[in-house]
């Protein structure tokens, strides 16, 4: 069982996500995986910094997520040339590791733009997260993110109506996590099931 787990930036799907692990499913976060094939010594790492100059490599050798982060959301055509180095070099890592999980096993593949990638139907479901915008905002400020910015990384995102065209669930984080994890409780029951 593949599922593709998605939500806006902000809306809480990384909770989910930990839920979901904590049940038994096996989860692959793009996100994690996106930071990997980055790293300083990689030919991602130098690919990146071969399109977008030095400027983009922090004091300790790494790549500035929050440097990158900046030219990306206001720029799309830069997006979309970080995006080809960064996306096909994730692909091939999480075909790896979904090679690699145990028969019979649920696998959840945590990825923010699986509807901007078109992605939804190369899963048996998908689990969009979503939260009210306000309560996004809030929860980026929380992280040290300026308001503007948090709102300009929303509209760059997928709407929720997109989302919410490929959604097999939809999971509403808008209120306390143990309505969430009743939520994640009844859609686990439905996707760890036997299949008839």
């Amino acid at each position: 069982m593949r599922v593709g787990l998605t939500g806006g930036i902000g809306s809480g799907k990384s909770t989910v996500a930990r839920l979901l692990a904590a049940k038994g499913a096996v989860v692959i976060d793009a996100d994690a995986l996106a930071r990997e094939v980055v790293q300083a010594g990689t030919p991602g790492f130098d690919a990146v910094v071969a399109e977008f100059g030095s400027g983009v490599v922090g004091a300790d050798g790494e790549l500035n997520r929050a440097a990158i982060a900046d030219v990306v959301f206001a720029d799309p055509g830069a997006r979309e040339r970080l995006n080809a180095i960064v996306h096909p070099l994730v692909g091939q890592r999480s075909l790896e590791l979904m090679t690699a999980a145990p028969e019979g096993a649920v696998i959840v593949y945590d990825i923010p733009l699986l509807v901007e990638l078109n992605m939804a139907a190369g899963f048996d479901a998908v689990i969009v997260v979503e939260a009210a915008p306000e309560i996004r905002v809030e929860r980026l400020v929380g992280r040290g993110v300026e308001p503007e910015q948090a709102r300009a990384r929303m509209a760059a995102q997928a709407s929720d109506e997109q989302r919410r065209a490929v959604a097999t669930y939809i999971l509403d984080n808008s209120g306390d996590q143990t309505e969430l994890a009743a939520q994640v409780e009844q859609v686990w029951e439905r996707l760890s099931a036997p299949a008839d």
